[in-house]
């Protein structure tokens, strides 16, 4: 049986295969992340940009109300053009017990971390929401952000705080 730990550093480095540099699509993230929180029990929402390649994922275990706590993060990476690495940036590698690659600290460690946790979390979720807030282009501007808390805004949803990884 394999741990949590295991299961998160697994899902790190399929995180980390995705190329999701800021000027490119991350949709393809966002679906394996939004299929992942739909089987621990989410209700799942996918909010696309008006190009229809990037898109924010905001996710919700435990009940329909205010409150609640938001665990957030950005999918885009920073370009790997003229950086010196020593292996693909998209292949993650572990080297003296360290993992590196390309989002493994900014953010996708954290990204991995919650989604792995996420059927666990459901079975304790009762009195106040949580929500996952994944988001396209921080390294531009925090573009996925800005639209994303403008439709919780629309809707009404009031998180009452917010845990950015």
């Amino acid at each position: 049986m394999t741990s949590r730990l295991d299961e998160t550093i697994a899902l790190l480095g399929e995180l980390v295969a995705y190329p999701t540099i800021s000027t490119d699509p991350n949709l393809a993230m966002i679906e394996a992340l939004a299929d992942r929180l739909d089987a621990a029990g989410a209700r799942v929402e996918i909010l696309r940009d008006e190009s229809g390649a990037k898109a924010n994922l905001f996710a919700t275990l435990g009940p329909e109300t205010d409150g609640g706590i938001v665990l957030s993060g950005h999918t885009d990476v920073v370009p790997v053009t003229d950086q010196d690495w020593s292996s693909d940036p998209f292949e993650m590698t572990r080297h003296e017990g360290r993992l590196f690659g390309r989002g493994t600290c900014d953010m996708k460690g954290f990204i991995a971390a919650c989604v792995t946790m996420a059927p666990a979390l459901a079975e304790r979720v009762r009195d106040r929401p949580l929500h996952f807030a994944f988001t396209h282009d921080e390294e531009v501007g925090c573009l996925g952000a800005q639209a994303l808390v403008e439709s919780l805004r629309v809707r009404g949803l009031r998180p009452s705080v917010a845990i950015i990884g």
